[in-house]
């Protein structure tokens, strides 16, 4: 049978220096401090505190398991709490009635620990009895005198006291840091929603700028390729449609280097009549009606109802294809509505099945709800299709007119 070979010091010794540097280094300096004035005092003074002879060596392995003790305070605070009560009653055994300087420092930094480390009703608890142990005199087997008692209470409950201080700091320190990382994490999360809002917003600036603007040039170009005409003002049509199409995306990809607080033109309800004019002029049958008396819009609100226009008008060109589309913007005293209606009709299955992203309608009734506004579409019973959206206008916008 094969015999196990010893391991080499040096290993056998790797898991106690691994378990030692996992200790606070405050604690390692103490207790190798306490061990250090232990033993000079058993080789200085050791008389002077009733021992028969100077040196005594015994004293230096009590001071070694001090020193140990305060290594594992903070491991076991109630453990080395108890033990050192009893290593102070085995050393007054001996027949020493004082302590020695470092055993009163080794007793304070243990009263400490069980305050800095234990709750208030166990820290409590057990500095309370370790105090009416010493001075109840089971220690030191001997009645202590009156001022005794008080001075043993006074030092043992001030150092249990700056334990609790110390565990009151910490514990609102923790509160502060765990209210800290929420308050992160709020942020974050705020942060996330506000670029996903705003990636949102942009996606559908895109969907109703893009869309619009390709379905008309591809309308425009279907006219010519089926009346096989090099018409000047379809050209003309497409060219402009596509220049208008740049300059919106030149001006929103610039918004989004400017700051927020920096004005940037936005299309509004008098862009339509253009844009009206050139589908007409690609042979397509739109109209425009306005009724009431046009007002100054609030620049978001007038965006919003110049994208719904513009999206609804897409879709019925998309859709209809050269069937009557007419646009009615009327201006009540409370409210705008914009309705566009189309006759039905088919239009070319390539324009509709590839320009169509199915966020029209959803575009179209988020901007509405935005300003608390209704919004409906649906086939029209005699057929076509119908879009409607209602916005509500603030009285303090209405300051002047607009050209419809």
């Amino acid at each position: 049978m094969a015999v196990p070979l010893p391991l080499p010091r040096r290993l056998r010794a790797a898991p106690l220096v691994r378990h030692l540097r996992t200790l606070p280094t405050p604690d390692l300096l103490i207790g190798c401090a306490v061990i250090a004035l232990g033993t000079l005092e058993a080789f200085t003074v050791a008389a002077d505190y009733g021992a028969t002879e100077t040196p005594e060596l015994w004293w230096i392995g009590q001071a070694l398991v001090t020193g140990l003790l305060i290594w594992f305070r903070r491991k076991a605070p109630v453990a080395v709490f108890i033990l050192m009560i009893l290593a102070q009653y085995v050393w007054h055994r001996q027949g020493y009635e004082a302590c020695q300087t470092w055993q009163l420092a080794s007793l304070l930094i243990v009263f400490h620990t069980v305050g800095a480390e234990l709750n208030l009703k166990r820290g409590l608890a057990w500095a309370t009895a370790g105090i009416l142990v010493f001075d109840s005199g089971a220690v030191d087997h001997r009645w202590l005198p009156f001022d005794e008692v008080i001075f043993l209470t006074v030092i043992f409950g001030a150092a249990y006291l700056t334990g609790l201080a110390v565990h009151a700091y910490a514990a609102r320190a923790r509160r502060l840091a765990e209210h800290a990382e929420r308050v992160e994490r709020d942020r974050e999360r705020r942060a996330a929603e506000a670029v996903a809002e705003e990636r949102t917003r942009i996606a559908r600036e895109l969907h109703d700028v893009v869309a619009h603007s390709v379905s008309m040039m591809v309308m425009q170009a279907g006219v010519l390729r089926r009346t096989g005409s090099g018409d000047g003002e379809a050209l003309l049509g497409i060219e402009r449609t596509g220049r208008e199409a740049v300059e919106e995306l030149r001006v929103m990809l610039g918004a989004l280097r400017m700051p927020l607080d920096e004005a940037i033109p936005q299309p509004g309800l008098d862009m339509l009549t253009g844009m009206v004019g050139t589908l007409a002029s690609s042979g397509l049958s739109v109209a425009l009606d306005v009724t009431g008396e046009p007002v100054r819009l609030a620049p978001g609100l007038d965006l919003s109802a110049y994208r719904i226009a513009q999206e609804a008008l897409t879709n019925a060109v998309k859709h209809a294809g050269e069937s009557d589309i007419r646009i009615t913007l009327s201006y009540l005293p409370d409210r705008l509505e914009i309705e566009v209606v189309d006759g039905g009709g088919t239009a070319a299955p390539e324009l509709s099945a590839g320009l169509s992203t199915g966020n029209g309608l959803i575009g179209m009734r988020e901007r509405a709800e935005l300003f608390g506004g209704g919004f409906e579409a649906g086939p029209r019973p005699g057929g076509g299709f119908r879009v409607h959206a209602s916005l509500p206008i603030r009285q303090e916008v209405l300051a002047g007119g607009r050209a419809g």
